[in-house]
């Protein structure tokens, strides 16, 4: 990140690195999401995560990310486009010692084009205005990235109904605020 650029912040919520603040550029576009919706989905999440692998697609500030190998994920990848981000999620990996997380600097589109591995946990975040979900979720299914009952979390503006894929049966769903979040397993 440039010296004296804004930054936000936001905080791991539970596990090895709990309260440990994440550092992240103000961007348009960029909205980590809210601590009690992450605090919800962790806790959908929990029996899952040890020992998973993660994939966070539109990573931004890494929460996801971060968050998943804090509670004993065994791998995370954060995909990011944005420079600043990209810089930003490198620093705080240092600063966690998060060698498990590997950081990736491309568009999530393109990444998903490419070479699959299979992941347990999907983090599917996109921009709101971007009309990326349902595409990510045509690649995410079609290009092999997911294991046999995988979990996609997918994040939506309130009362947008998550696209899924005919593989896929929503788990949880629930509203706050402006958002909804929703976790669908793959069958």
């Amino acid at each position: 990140m440039k010296r004296g650029a804004p930054r936000g912040e936001v905080r791991i919520i539970g596990g090895a690195w709990r309260s440990r603040r994440l550092i992240f550029p103000v961007s348009e576009g960029l909205r980590p999401t809210p601590d009690r919706v992450r605090e919800t989905v962790f806790n959908w999440l929990a029996p899952y995560l040890p020992g998973a692998t993660c994939l966070d697609l539109f990573a931004g500030s890494g929460a996801f990310g971060f968050e998943a190998l804090s509670r004993a994920a065994a791998r995370a990848v954060l995909v990011e486009k944005r420079q600043e981000a990209v810089a930003a999620l490198r620093l705080n990996r240092e600063q966690l010692k998060a060698e498990h997380a590997d950081i990736v600097h491309a568009d999530a589109m393109e990444f998903l084009r490419g070479p699959a591995a299979a992941f347990d946990v999907v983090f599917l975040d996109p921009p709101y205005a971007s009309g990326l979900l349902s595409p990510c979720i045509e690649l995410l299914e079609a290009r092999g990235w997911l294991t046999s009952g995988a979990l996609v979390y997918l994040e939506t503006p309130k009362g947008v109904a998550p696209p899924l894929s005919e593989t896929w049966q929503l788990a949880r769903s629930k509203t706050a605020g402006q958002v909804g979040y929703h976790l669908a397993r793959r069958t």
